[in-house]
């Protein structure tokens, strides 16, 4: 907080006044940040986990691929990190998208 001192310019009985003038900084907080993950499952093509990197997280072919292995042999991937309200959208566009061709594909979001 920064203090400024002025000198009154009325005197009345003789006393100078002094005012104070504070000014207050705001401080932003950084949102909190999730990843989005996707989890392993023995019924969803790994073709079709590849496309959904592709088309809701705009990776290319080659990291789409690289992120479909990692759900499969360790069970679970990470597909971004975004603030809370674009992982929510992108869980519900995902978890949309992998019911509407019935597919039984889990997407998840944690706190990071």
């Amino acid at each position: 907080m920064d203090l400024y001192m002025a000198k009154g310019a009325d005197i009345e009985d003789g006393d100078a006044g002094t005012v104070i003038v504070t000014k207050t900084k705001t401080v932003t907080k950084r949102p909190s940040l999730y990843r989005v993950l996707l989890l392993n499952d023995d019924y969803t093509p790994m073709e079709f986990v590849i496309h959904v990197v592709e088309s809701f997280f705009q990776k290319s072919r080659e990291e789409a691929t690289r992120v479909m292995l990692h759900v499969h042999h360790h069970g679970v991937g990470e597909c971004g990190i975004y603030t809370y309200e674009v992982a929510e959208t992108k869980v519900t566009q995902v978890m949309d998208f992998a019911r509407k061709h019935q597919h039984p594909l889990q997407c998840v979001m944690e706190k990071k």
